[in-house]
């Protein structure tokens, strides 16, 4: 599209602001510049963000910004579901872009060791970023400083605003009704209920196909020895003042003594290795949705909302919004679709034998923002690039912050009240899963504000903002980034041989040693190294 089109098009938008509810454009505050004589763009910036659909170039709210801060913003459409492996073929073409999400946060480490970040000065950040950094040192000022290496500031914390809710635990209700039985809250209970899911046909079909647990569900058994063990990370917890990788404690041991019986006794799901999820959405428990295990810690609250379970917004038909039951979500609306008498309940992780209980809780820490290398050959313009990150991720003025994320108020949203908590998103794009990206809004980073949504109330009543097992480490170390991965797959490998029987627990030790040797005894260095 040739730029002189796209900034007239930026005048319309900006003259119909008032009526649109586009509000806040700081550089256009009073009468619009000409039409007739665009403004040549300071630069010319790529930019990557969170996507699951390409941001098509003439997308209206990427032109907004574009206008708004008289920049060529080049987005690299990196499909979400395959973005590392994307973005390293990218980068080993063109290098870094100009502003650079880096989804996992242990990558930032990598990053920085192949120079393609630009150091961000502590000054330069607080004052051409004041309103992002203002809302991290308020809501999560322990994330404050994670983007340092050696001192240095080179990444940005996105900082998650709804992973303090744990992932939760989930039983088949109905299957405990049959049985006569309660949500368990200790291991023995626990022990009971699913001994009684894989024995007593709580499908009622009459056929021995139900099993008790899958391997999403072992987390909260390991919960209960204090520790987390499978994840696409290495959990590591703080222990007499140090951190120690929760795999290896000795803790476990007994965890796996309780799993192994399980599998030799049939109450596991014999499918458990290959995991709950058989592909299409990776939050999806088959195993639960199918019948075959009656019990699962898989996915988030959000995927678990049940038709009905909080009352939630929608559009009146006059541009209004009005209440109505919320419809079912992913797992339970995948599982009543099989079995449409089939009730799922929330409990509380179950204790162990010392009191301890858990799930797993994702990191608050999201992703880095960061800066490309290159970016300080051009005077003044890591600066502009922080005031663009700083408008579309945490603008002041609430309108505004909401239309730079969802679009135009009255084309693509509405507030759902006068509270100005949520918003309702308007026909056709309520039923546009991808709309954001569609129309270019979004462009910005996760910023922690208190959620106040509707959905977010409802699961503070399940209490999942207690009992979450984080990660103690949440970034990286040299040796952790060269390492890691071997050893998580040396760690899942022990384990499941554990489980099946086919090493025997005798052995829990001499894994220990095989870790630590192939990696593991730097990767604890480093990681204590960091511990003030």
């Amino acid at each position: 599209m040739k730029k002189t089109l796209k900034r007239r098009w930026a005048v319309l938008v900006l003259a119909a602001a008032p009526i649109l509810g586009i509000a806040g454009c700081e550089s256009y505050s009073g009468a619009a510049a000409p039409a007739s004589v665009p403004l040549a763009p300071e630069y010319k910036i790529s930019w990557t963000l969170h996507q699951n659909q390409s941001v098509p170039e003439e997308a209206e709210m990427l032109q907004y910004v574009e206008e708004k801060h008289n920049v060529d913003l080049e987005i690299w459409n990196l499909e979400n579901n395959r973005y590392e492996s994307l973005l390293d073929l990218k980068l080993a073409r063109e290098g870094a872009p100009d502003l650079l999400r880096i989804r996992q946060p242990q990558d930032l480490l990598k990053y920085r060791q192949q120079g393609l970040l630009a150091e961000i000065p502590e000054e330069t950040l607080n004052r051409h970023a004041p309103n992002l950094m203002a809302a991290i040192r308020r809501y999560a000022p322990d994330y404050a400083d994670y983007g340092r290496i050696d001192g240095r500031i080179y990444g940005i914390p996105a900082i998650s605003p709804t992973n303090i809710y744990r992932i939760p635990v989930v039983y088949r209700q109905d299957w405990l009704d049959k049985l006569g039985l309660e949500v368990p809250q200790t291991l023995a209970e626990f022990e009971r209920v699913i001994y009684a899911f894989a024995n007593e046909d709580p499908d009622g079909n009459g056929v021995k196909d139900t099993y008790g647990l899958s391997r999403e569900g072992m987390n909260v058994v390991f919960g209960a020895f204090g520790q987390i063990v499978f994840a696409d990370q290495l959990y590591f917890a703080e222990k007499d003042g140090r951190l120690v990788v929760g795999a290896l404690e000795p803790e476990m041991e007994e965890a796996l003594r309780y799993l192994r019986k399980w599998y030799a006794d049939g109450v596991i799901d014999p499918e458990f290795i290959t995991g709950e999820n058989k592909g299409g959405y990776k939050h999806l428990s088959h195993a639960f949705i199918n019948g075959r295990i009656g019990m699962t810690s898989m996915g988030n609250y959000y995927h678990w909302i049940g038709g009905g379970d909080y009352q939630a917004w929608t559009v009146d038909g006059r541009g209004g919004s009005r209440e109505i039951p919320v419809g079912p979500t992913y797992n339970v609306k995948e599982l009543n679709a099989k079995n449409p008498e089939a009730r799922v309940s929330f409990g509380r992780p179950f204790s162990g034998p010392e009191g301890k209980r858990g799930s797993k809780a994702y990191d608050r820490l999201m992703s880095f923002a960061a800066i490309g290398a290159n970016v300080t050959e051009e005077p003044g313009k890591l600066e502009k690039i922080l005031q663009i990150l700083d408008d579309v991720s945490a603008n002041p003025d609430p309108d505004e912050r909401a239309a730079l994320k969802n679009g135009v108020i009255g084309k693509h949203w509405t507030w759902a009240d006068e509270s100005k908590k949520e918003i309702v998103t308007l026909p056709p794009y309520a039923d546009m899963p991808d709309y954001l990206n569609v129309i270019g809004a979004n462009l910005g980073m996760s910023v922690p504000y208190p959620p106040t949504g509707r959905r977010e109330q409802w699961a503070s009543t399940l209490g999942l903002e207690k009992d979450g097992i984080y990660n103690a480490l949440e970034v990286s170390t040299p040796s952790l980034a060269r390492s890691g991965g071997e050893l998580i797959r040396l760690k899942d490998k022990a384990y499941l041989s554990f489980i099946t029987g086919e090493r025997p627990l005798a052995e829990f030790e001499g894994f220990v040693r095989e870790f630590m040797e192939a990696g593991g005894r730097d990767v604890l260095a480093e990681a204590n190294a960091l511990q003030p």
